[in-house]
């Protein structure tokens, strides 16, 4: 059994590759035309192949149909149920029945300060509250003034 020294150290058989050195004359066996072939735009300096470019056929960009409209001015809003403003207010966590955006953010209920929220009417709500936020659907409107509360839309002026 031999010890196993820095000295003695080597790479795995196989794990290491010699260097292509081309154009170093016709022994390194990549001279000649250093492996660019004869004649053409690939064999002359300076030359650049798009990525894109497939040789002149048609690319694909152009040969897949288009379809779809992607709408430029729609706004993407964080969505919070009533059931997890409600499991807010019944852990403590709303001292005063408020909550607000930042509040949300806070305790981790959405994930950016930057992107409005919009309150969806999925689950029950059985705490009175006063609702800011930026959207309400219909049923969180009713619910959260079926027990007593308040939703308060954010408008762009009263930011």
């Amino acid at each position: 059994m031999t010890k196993s020294l820095l000295g003695n150290l080597h790479y795995a058989k196989g794990s290491r590759k010699r260097v292509k050195r081309i154009g170093r004359g016709q022994g390194s066996g990549h001279g000649g035309t250093a492996t660019r072939g004869h004649k053409g735009e690939g064999a002359r300096s300076g030359t650049h192949f798009r990525p894109w470019f497939e040789g002149g056929q048609m690319p694909l960009v152009r040969r897949v149909p288009k379809f779809g409209f992607t709408n430029t001015l729609r706004t993407e809003f964080q969505i919070v149920n009533v059931s997890a403003l409600d499991k807010m207010a019944v852990n403590g966590k709303l001292s005063d029945g408020k909550v607000t955006p930042e509040l949300l953010f806070n305790s981790g209920l959405v994930r950016k300060k930057s992107v409005p929220v919009k309150i969806l009417g999925d689950g029950e709500l059985t705490t009175k509250l006063e609702v800011v936020a930026h959207s309400f659907s219909k049923t969180a409107v009713d619910k959260i003034e079926k027990v007593g509360g308040k939703a308060i839309t954010i408008t762009k002026s009263s930011k």
